[in-house]
């Protein structure tokens, strides 16, 4: 699987990534082009001091089987513990699988959170419950009726419009291609993520749509300019051409910046960063990922797909999973460490679930969300710590379970956002930013 794409991912529960993307994206994602993308107005509107100025989110679709990786049960039954050994970090009394031995040597900049548990086992309602912190109401199993100015905004759309650009870059970014349930509900297109749907891992990457088209000159591309200014004066001043013509700036503004060109060449990394990361999709997405957050991006969702584990799953986890997200995520870290970033730049890694303690009949592990372990580092995070903990075959937290609440108020409050804050519907609706939850105790 090793420089593979995962954009072919399709959960078991037979919902396809593009009905999720209807569900999740309010159907606004697949028709937009990349002036629609870039209506960045928004204004900061904080409840707190912001420690991280952006966050990077690996989002380890199909649910990662978190018992073989960060909460080990040695003392188990064999068909709870594994195949795999628990070796030492370098945090005294910290463990964790043995395939995740690169992470181990980096463990005092990141804190594992054991504890987090929901009641969602589906592939795209436990996205979309994970990603808006709303459970979906999608009675026919995917052609939701809900009005779609009426659906919930995700995290990074959140991100965006409570704070905005800081550079020539959008705000809001997926790669290598969109969330499942990563779409802007009810704040409008204005707030979708600018989707670079083309794998990072690949020779001939680039991003669509940036460079401008080599058979025009600049003085022909000037004349389309004031051809276009024209024609919206023409049209009207006001209303939805005058919104247009914003996308339209703005895009012209992204194609036509150096930084922004400059931020999204990878090639013009060193081989052995490159290789340190991983010549993988979700290795070679973290690595542009941070390079994003240096020209500015607020917010940069990595969707690494796969991990819906059911059958077989030891040699693929092994083999290609957990050594991809072990070298992605190591190599992150220690990367913004280096490059004096780790404290303003969040990082989170978790999928929409975990996988059942106990192995099944065909040698893989199930759905369950009851229990999942979620990796936390930078951004204002307290590193080197273990929070929380499981039972002894990791069915249940023993203390009390992190809720996603608690996960999005932690993280919108690490970004100076309040969530408490009540945006309206276009209907008119209220609704908080999180609704419930609090900041998870001993992690800030």
């Amino acid at each position: 699987m090793s420089g593979k794409s995962h954009s072919r991912f399709i959960p078991c529960d037979g919902i396809t990534r593009r009905q999720g993307l209807k569900i999740g994206a309010s159907g606004l994602l697949g028709g937009l082009t990349l002036p629609r993308f870039l209506e960045m107005e928004a204004k900061a509107s904080t409840g707190s001091e912001a420690t991280a100025k952006a966050c990077i989110f690996l989002f380890l679709q199909g649910g990662p089987s978190t018992i073989d990786m960060w909460d080990m049960k040695p003392d188990a039954p064999s068909e709870i513990r594994g195949p795999y050994k628990p070796i030492r970090t370098n945090v005294t009394g910290t463990m964790v699988g043995e395939h995740c031995h690169r992470c181990s040597k980096v463990a005092d900049k990141f804190t594992i959170l054991r504890s987090h548990s929901h009641n969602d086992n589906g592939h795209v309602t436990g996205s979309h419950f994970v990603m808006t912190g709303y459970r979906p109401n999608f009675p026919d199993g995917g052609n939701s009726k809900i009005p779609v100015n009426e659906l919930y905004p995700s995290i990074g759309s959140i991100v965006s419009k409570e704070l905005g650009s800081r550079g020539s870059v959008p705000p809001y970014i997926n790669m290598p291609h969109p969330f499942s349930a990563g779409g802007p509900g009810f704040y409008g297109a204005g707030h979708a993520p600018f989707v670079i749907e083309s794998d990072p891992v690949q020779p001939d990457f680039e991003v669509k749509d940036l460079q401008p088209d080599p058979r025009l000159g600049e003085s022909r591309n000037q004349r389309r300019q004031k051809a276009l200014l024209a024609l919206q004066k023409e049209v009207h001043d006001s209303g939805r051409a005058k919104t247009m013509a914003t996308y339209y700036e703005k895009a012209r503004g992204l194609v036509t910046s150096p930084t922004a060109r400059k931020a999204f060449d990878l090639h013009s990394e060193k081989d052995t960063l490159r290789e340190a990361y991983g010549h993988t999709s979700l290795g070679q997405s973290s690595l542009l990922a941070r390079r994003l957050v240096e020209a500015g991006c607020r917010f940069v969702g990595v969707d690494h797909g796969s991990w819906d584990t059911h059958f077989s799953c030891f040699p693929s986890l092994e083999k290609d999973l957990i050594p991809h997200a072990d070298m992605a995520f190591s190599a992150l870290v220690s990367d913004l460490h280096n490059r004096g970033m780790l404290d303003s730049t969040l990082v989170v890694m978790m999928g929409e679930m975990g996988r059942t303690p106990k192995i099944n009949e065909k040698a893989g592990r199930d759905h369950w969300s009851q229990a999942q372990s979620v990796l936390f580092a930078g951004g204002g995070v307290k590193p080197g710590q273990v929070i929380g903990a499981t039972d002894k075959h990791a069915t249940q937290p023993t203390g009390d379970p992190v809720s996603i609440a608690d996960i999005l108020r932690t993280v919108f409050h690490l970004m100076g956002i309040d969530s408490d804050k009540m945006p309206l519907t276009p209907l008119g609706r209220p609704v908080p930013i999180v609704s419930g939850g609090q900041l998870i105790r001993g992690l800030i």
